[in-house]
């Protein structure tokens, strides 16, 4: 099977998105945190911005990478595909940016037990990016595949 321009690009940009938020939930995020509350408190801001430049940069590249596939050869799944990838900007809205804000308070005691329980409130939540963005580059694999 021969790939189009707009397959290759969903997939790439999904597979970086995929691997960026897997590195952050089992390396970066943990090494954060095993250096303690006051540390791990102060190196989010930067590497949350960061991050999020990025990630909404590949989240957008590959859905609308997948719509153009989709509409190109009129297979669903890569509809599926690309709304899963882009699931991670809502879900990021709706149940990340309020502990995102909590974190990024300049005010933030770094070194409380509150504060450590919002980063590990905000690794469990941002498990879920990571599984949804894996999710998704499972699904474009198995169309280019079968």
């Amino acid at each position: 099977m021969e790939l189009q321009i707009s397959e290759l690009i969903a997939i790439i940009a999904c597979a970086l998105f995929a691997g960026a938020a897997v590195y952050i939930n089992l390396v970066e995020h943990p090494a954060r945190m095993e250096s303690g509350t006051a540390l791990a408190a102060t190196v989010f801001p930067p590497s949350y911005r960061r991050a999020a430049v990025m990630q909404v940069g590949l989240a957008i590249i590959s859905f609308v990478s997948s719509l153009f596939a989709w509409y190109s050869n009129s297979n669903i799944g890569w509809l599926v595909g690309g709304l899963i990838i882009i699931s991670v900007i809502p879900f990021t809205f709706i149940a990340i940016m309020p502990t995102n804000k909590k974190l990024l308070d300049p005010n933030l005691e770094k070194s409380s037990s509150a504060t450590r329980e919002l980063l590990v409130s905000w690794g469990k939540l941002h498990a879920v990016r990571s599984i949804l963005s894996v999710v998704s580059l499972l699904v474009f694999s198995c169309l280019v595949v079968a």
